[in-house]
Formats: C-alpha cells, structure tokens, sequence
C-alpha cells in the first residue's frame, strides 16, 4: 500500500462517543514517549502529522487517521505517563480497554515497546488486554538505532520473554531515524486490509 491521502478525522477524549467506521481499523498502543507518533508518520510518510512531543502524555485522546479512504490508523493515548493523576490515568485505561472491546472493524494492534528496556507493568497488562479481546498484538521495539546491532536479538529476546508472547508473535525492530522496519510493518498493513477486503478476517 502506496499512502497518499491521509486525513485526521476523529479525535476522541475521555467523553466521546467512538465512531462506529465501516473501513478496517488497525491501532498503535505503546507507553508515553515511545515513539508511537513517529511511527505513525514514519508509516504515513509525513513528518510531523501525528503530533510529537518530547513530553511524555501528548497523547490523552484517541486519534483516528483515515488513509487513503481505505482503513484507520487508531493512535491509542499513550500509558504509563507517570505525572498524570491516578484519576487520568484510569480514565485513559477505560477509554483503551473501552476501545479494544466496543471496535467492530479492528483487526490489528501494534504494540510498542521501547528496545532498551525490558516491557514493565503496564505494557504487560496492555499486551494481556489485547488477548483477552480477541487480539494477538504485532510487537514493534522502537529506538533501534539507539542499540547496538549485536544487541538487537538479546533485546528482543527479553521482550519477548517479559510480556510472554504467543508463539510466533512478530518482533519487529523498528527505527524512526533509519526507517528500519517500515517495509515489514506495511506488509502486516497490507495483509490484513487484503483478508479485510476479502471478508476472510
């Protein structure tokens, strides 16, 4: 899938009502400052659509991306941002948890974890979600470029190893600055919108 057309067209808060879209939906979740939104323009070839922010917890709402008026880009409200009230933060899991069970056209989460640190609490629980609802998230480590090549499988590895994967869960290393990962990531896109389109999923 060649990404043209990219429009922002739903933001939800901790109030909204989700939409109730007919295109397929795949959704970004990952801690605060992982670097979801830069995977996200990464993979909608823009530089700074999706909002980034050296500050942790940019992301308090859930952001729908319509692509080429073919499918959804989801960006979950990224976790885990520590200087948000107990209150907020439980808010944010409602509206995550509330999305993953309500969506009737998501068919794919990526998680994101950071390469260089083992997943914590919160990415478990995130990852536990997901089965729970039906899903088997695709890992994607980000900051690849900030380990060393030799210490990528290790990291990975560990990964793997502290949120329990499925067997044959992908781990796909992936780098914002190299671009590293993008092509393998867009092949997962394009597979599921195929089975989307072909009502086999």
């Amino acid at each position: 899938m060649i990404i043209k057309n990219v429009d922002l067209e739903k933001v939800c808060g901790v109030t909204s009502k989700l939409p109730e879209n007919q295109m397929l939906e795949i959704a970004f979740a990952g801690r605060s400052n992982v670097g979801k939104s830069s995977l996200i323009n990464t993979l909608m070839n823009r530089k700074n659509y999706a909002r980034t922010s050296g500050q942790p917890g940019k992301t308090q709402t859930i952001n729908f991306y319509n692509i080429n008026e073919e499918l959804y880009f989801v960006d979950l409200p990224g976790y885990g941002y520590a200087k948000a009230s107990p209150e907020l933060i439980k808010k944010w899991g409602k509206m995550i948890e509330g999305y993953l069970k309500q969506s009737k056209v998501l068919r794919l989460v990526f998680l994101l974890v950071d390469i260089r640190h083992k997943p914590n609490g919160n990415d478990k629980q995130m990852y536990d979600w997901c089965i729970h609802y039906g899903f088997n998230p695709i890992i994607i480590a980000t900051k690849s470029d900030k380990v060393k090549r030799s210490q990528i499988a290790k990291q990975l590895r560990g990964i793997e190893e502290a949120l329990q994967v499925v067997d044959g869960t992908p781990v796909i290393p992936f780098s914002s600055v190299t671009k590293s990962g993008k092509e393998e990531i867009m092949e997962y896109v394009d597979m599921v919108y195929q089975s989307y389109e072909e009502g086999t999923i």
